[in-house]
């Protein structure tokens, strides 16, 4: 099997069943229509209800959701071999993502734009909606910390990212200010945009920007404190719009390379069933996958992106097919390339850094590399197997810019297309960060919806967007300064996943008890299915991951452990509830 006949396969297979699988639940289940006035103008205030183009929403949609997720977990993955996580990316992207992300996406849009936390207290019980506001709340934080801890990783590591990414945030303020202060027109403001991207990560190579890891997590707490309190269209839309042009040059250049070297996959089909990866513990495929491979196949993240922000800036209905359902298959595919990518240059990767750690072993300088194996491939983010240690995000850089030279792209500066891999995972993690720090003020502010008419005054005091921002920043980016990034990680896909099969059964519900069709099955049973998972993997890695953690660092360590298990004791109260609503339904 070669990386050419992978990524045409799965090129053909997201195409297809966009056309076929989504136009008939556009049609058929959700039946979007024009005719009816989306939130974005009924409801316009210009700061969070704004419409967006929709193809500066997908950019935002997509820069949201993606993140690090579809980058890093396939990374992770391949200690399985290549084919597990790339069967649990296709499999999840068609059965349960693209739906769980459109129905999450229209449903919010038919309910005013509210969280699909609100959707689910009006469909299934209030104590359901309680309930997943926490859950909520507590995935948002722990987003924070994993994602704040990947940048913080890679601004350390590579100084011309992080300036890229610094220069790239300056050219989207100033792209903002072209399309909604001076109304310019938006081919003209693009190519304007697109130049002073190009520009930005130009200059990245000339004065690169270094600090350490504890400065970038003061930087970035203010940072995302600032972008989710100011409005949508002066940073988060032009910002997020000039990303998705990023992410289209990567994806053409990544898909042309993957077709043209024509290059077998050198690590392995499959490998053993429990590798040691996650906290340098023997890993079980199932049910730890999804605690590994979060976004790029299904995320509940998604959901809360969808009826959060993108809801309340989508123009037109027939629009939410293209941004929701369209961009989740995207994000599989953009995992497709990545696990392309390192199946086929994973082993020259990591044999011309141990050669490199071998001369500097000679010159004194270094510790002798050890022999690695699929097998102990998870230590090589743990740290454990050696002095050596190559971040997934590492990894991803170094295969994608070996895939690009192989093919007859190679013209394309390695520097350039190392840089491009970088902005990849730091602008849409930084994306996703500000995003959900966004999504977190919008959550504490519905929960704290009962203090406004017993407590005026504390309400109106916690709810202000400043003070709302900085709650879940403060907290998030404590976790993240531990800097454990294989415990947080699995701690955040948890929460996500868990939170994927609770929206996927609110979608089930909007289906039956709002739009009155037949058609609930197609969320009810994935989200069963995945419910299942995820809560066995969260029962394992609490028993058999946390307590090595814990004795690392106490502090954290016990934050995330007690955030898992109150998640888990939630989760059971919103599965009662909904079986209850089920049987409502079935009895009426």
């Amino acid at each position: 099997m070669t990386t050419t006949a992978v990524i045409i396969v799965g090129f053909l297979i997201y195409v297809g069943f966009y056309f076929l699988y989504g136009k008939k639940i556009e049609r058929d289940v959700v039946k979007a229509s024009d005719e009816v006035e989306t939130p974005s103008m009924r409801l316009y205030d210009g700061v969070d209800y704004v419409p967006a183009h929709r193809a500066v929403l997908f950019g935002h949609h997509f820069s949201s959701i993606a993140g690090a997720g579809p980058l890093v977990g396939p990374a992770m993955a391949m200690c399985w071999g290549w084919v597990p996580g790339l069967l649990w990316v296709w499999f999840g992207n068609i059965l349960i993502g693209s739906i769980h992300d459109y129905l999450a996406l229209m449903a919010s849009v038919r309910y005013d734009g509210k969280s699909v936390q609100f959707v689910a207290t009006d469909l299934i019980s209030k104590r359901t909606g309680k309930a997943f506001y926490w859950i909520v709340f507590f995935l948002l934080i722990l987003v924070v910390g994993a994602f704040a801890n990947i940048i913080g990783d890679i601004f350390v590591r590579t100084p011309d990212v992080s300036a890229a990414s610094i220069y790239m945030t300056v050219s989207a303020v100033i792209l903002g200010v072209l399309l909604y202060r001076l109304k310019m027109n938006l081919p003209l403001a693009t190519v304007i945009g697109i130049v002073l991207m190009a520009v930005a990560i130009w200059m990245s190579t000339i004065f690169p920007v270094q600090a350490s890891y504890g400065t970038w997590m003061v930087v970035l707490f203010l940072y995302i404190i600032v972008a989710a309190s100011i409005p949508v269209n002066v940073l988060l839309q032009p910002r997020d719009y000039l990303n998705s042009f990023l992410l289209y040059f990567g994806v053409a250049v990544g898909f042309i390379a993957a077709v043209f070297t024509f290059r077998g996959f050198e690590v392995p089909a499959f490998t053993v069933f429990s590798p040691i990866l996650l906290g340098g513990k023997a890993t079980p495929f199932w049910p730890a996958i999804p605690l590994v491979i979060a976004c790029g196949s299904l995320s509940g993240f998604h959901s809360l992106v969808a009826s959060g922000t993108t809801s309340k800036q989508l123009s037109r209905e027939t629009d939410g097919l293209f941004v929701g359902y369209g961009a989740m298959f995207t994000e599989g595919f953009l995992s497709t390339l990545i696990i392309c990518a390192i199946g086929g240059f994973g082993y020259t990767v990591i044999r011309d850094t141990h050669a490199a750690q071998a001369a500097a072993a000679a010159a004194g300088t270094a510790v002798a590399p050890l022999a690695l194996t699929l097998e102990n491939w998870g230590a090589l983010y743990t740290g454990t197997a050696s002095t050596l240690r190559l971040t997934p995000p590492n990894m991803i850089i170094e295969c994608f810019a070996r895939m690009v030279d192989a093919s007859f792209l190679a013209f394309i500066p390695t520097n350039v297309v190392r840089i491009i891999a970088g902005l990849w995972i730091s602008a849409f993690a930084l994306t996703t960060l500000d995003t959900t720090n966004r999504l977190a003020r919008y959550c504490l502010v519905e929960m704290l919806a009962p203090l406004k008419n017993t407590a005026e005054g504390a309400y109106g005091m916690l709810t202000n967007r400043w003070v709302a921002s900085l709650v879940p920043a403060a907290i998030g980016i404590y976790l993240a300064w531990s800097g454990q990034f294989t415990i947080l990680w699995p701690s955040f896909s948890a929460a996500n996943q868990l939170i994927a099969s609770i929206a996927l059964m609110t979608g089930a519900a909007f289906v039956a008890k709002k739009m009155k069709s037949k058609f609930s099955a197609i969320a009810v049973g994935p989200a069963w299915a995945l419910w299942l998972t995820v809560s066995c993997a969260i029962l394992w890695f609490m028993a058999v991951v946390m307590p090595t953690a814990i004795a690392r660092a106490a502090g954290p360590g016990w934050t995330v452990e007690i955030i898992l298990g109150i998640m888990l004791l939630l989760n059971i109260l919103f599965i009662v509830d909904f079986v209850k609503m089920e049987r409502t339904v079935e009895g009426a």
